[in-house]
């Protein structure tokens, strides 16, 4: 979306992190914060590619910061590149905790989706 002249990126997702996604020292998993740049950045391929995608890579995951129970997460999925079937995303995941205002990078990756036809099989993207 723009306003002005100036891009605001709007999340792809935007949830809260409960006790359930802990792991023993009581910070958030993260394969429970992966999952969800895995499902928003899956969300963003589907609408690119309209259609089906399946996740063939995710490089480059660096965790900044942990995430603690209660904070809001927000995940941001921007297309970098397209192929003939394929497309990659960069993905970040953002914090905010539930008495603060102050929004800070937990981890970022770029994933890379294959979008596909009713057999599984890679499919050209789309003109767009």
């Amino acid at each position: 979306m723009t306003v002005g002249n100036t891009r605001v990126r709007e999340a792809v997702i935007r949830t809260i992190a409960m006790p359930s996604d802990t792991n023993p020292a009581g910070d958030i998993f993260g394969g429970w914060l992966m999952a969800q740049m895995d499902l928003a950045a899956g969300n963003a391929a589907a609408r690119r590619a309209r259609g089906r995608c399946v996740t063939v890579a995710v490089d480059g995951m660096v965790f900044h910061t942990p995430v603690h129970v209660g904070d809001e997460v927000s995940v941001y999925a921007d297309l970098i590149s397209t192929g003939r079937t394929s497309m990659k995303f960069q993905v970040e995941a953002w914090r905010r905790s539930r008495d603060g205002d102050e929004q800070i990078k937990v981890t970022e990756a770029v994933f890379t989706f294959v979008a596909i036809d009713s057999g599984s099989r890679p499919r050209p993207l789309p003109p767009g």
